[in-house]
């Protein structure tokens, strides 16, 4: 059973961390609302109600990570973690409609510019208003990539957006001040397609990690040299991870074993590669065992000719799992193809049609593997 003792830390960083995004907004909306009725100022505050509401993705965040600590039930074995996705997908959609809105409004300001009036309050005002966003934009997004929370990360993008389209606002005014150009309608549309651009970046982190996405490569190889590194391994094939959240993960992979090796070694030589598995990745791993037949004997010739036969097409690059038994009356292979093959069945069809001669009594079956590590 995985021990989830790293959870709560991480968790809990999380919902702290969104607590002070939710306490910068809220300190933020109340300088706001305060300078906006001293100054008789309903657009201030009006603004100071619009920071209210940019909180709501610390909230989300919150709200997503508690629900993602529930404990495993009988329908969901692996748990929740996979609700901190939805979170960060929801709050992507929120920057990404924030990016659309804000396109619609700068496109109307192109064909109507209107001039802009600022007093020395509302300069002051948003002047504070962009070094907060930007602080704490900066602040979630960096605490977001330790945690390697996707929620984080778009929460304070989401906040330094909101500093960027500010702060575009305040330079076309002054620009339009100073020169007399109006360049709002086409800064903010320019800002506008960033921030959209943006938006579907974030959205595709947390959707890719739902539909399941690769390995990463440095871990592929890391994994597959320590399994390797443990005496008895003569290879190490099909290497698969399933991600259930930031703290679970399922993986199963196959090794290669002399045919001497008694049962009993086998299982303490995959007992020590799941406990190693898990305690430097925090990955739950299933190991299955092919057997290399040694010996001068016929099994040991076939497996030779098999393996030679199968290698020599360009278009395989890996063979593996050789099975051969008399009693049973069938040998089996397993092969990997480069990725140009699409066609397994006429694959399959070619290489058995190969290999049947060096067993014209047997029947042969070869399994098209993917590689879904590398």
């Amino acid at each position: 059973m995985k021990d989830m003792s790293n959870q709560p830390d991480r968790s809990t960083q999380i919902i702290r961390t969104s607590w002070i995004g939710i306490a910068a907004n809220v300190l933020l909306a109340a300088f706001k609302a305060g300078v906006g009725i001293v100054a008789s100022s309903v657009a201030i505050v009006m603004d100071a109600v619009n920071n209210l509401s940019d909180a709501l993705s610390s909230v989300i965040t919150i709200v997503g990570t508690k629900l993602s600590q529930r404990p495993a039930d009988r329908k969901h074995p692996f748990g929740f973690g996979r609700i901190e996705y939805f979170s960060a997908i929801i709050i992507a959609v929120i920057v990404l409609s924030a990016g659309i809105t804000s396109l619609i409004e700068s496109v109307k300001k192109i064909f109507h510019p209107t001039e802009p009036s600022y007093t020395t309050v509302t300069l002051v005002v948003i002047v504070v208003a962009i070094a907060v966003k930007i602080m704490l934009g900066l602040f979630v997004k960096r605490k977001g990539t330790q945690l390697k929370s996707d929620a984080l990360i778009a929460s304070g993008s989401d906040a330094l957006f909101d500093a960027i389209i500010t702060l575009a606002t305040l330079v076309s005014a002054g620009i339009m001040l100073l020169w007399n150009v109006s360049i709002d309608g086409y800064l903010g549309a320019l800002i506008s397609l960033v921030i959209i651009k943006a938006g579907i970046e974030m959205l595709a982190s947390p959707v890719n990690e739902l539909l399941g996405t690769s390995i990463p490569a440095e871990l592929t190889s890391q994994i597959k040299q320590e399994v390797s590194e443990f005496e008895g391994v003569h290879g190490v094939y099909d290497l698969i991870l399933h991600n259930y959240g930031p703290d679970v993960k399922i993986g199963s992979l196959h090794i290669s074993v002399y045919d001497t090796m008694s049962a009993h070694d086998i299982h303490g030589l995959t007992r020590k590669i799941s406990t190693q598995m898990f305690a430097r990745h925090g990955i739950i791993m299933t190991v299955g065992v092919y057997a290399i037949a040694t010996g001068e004997n016929r099994m040991s010739e076939l497996q030779t000719k098999v393996i030679q036969t199968l290698s020599a097409h360009q278009e395989i690059v890996q063979v593996h799992g050789f099975y051969y038994s008399e009693r049973d009356k069938m040998l089996s292979v397993d092969v990997v193809p480069d990725i140009s093959v699409h066609d397994d069945a006429a694959l399959i069809a070619q290489l058995t049609a190969e290999i049947q001669p060096l067993v014209p009594e047997m029947d042969v079956v070869v399994v098209v593997d993917h590689n879904y590590s590398e």
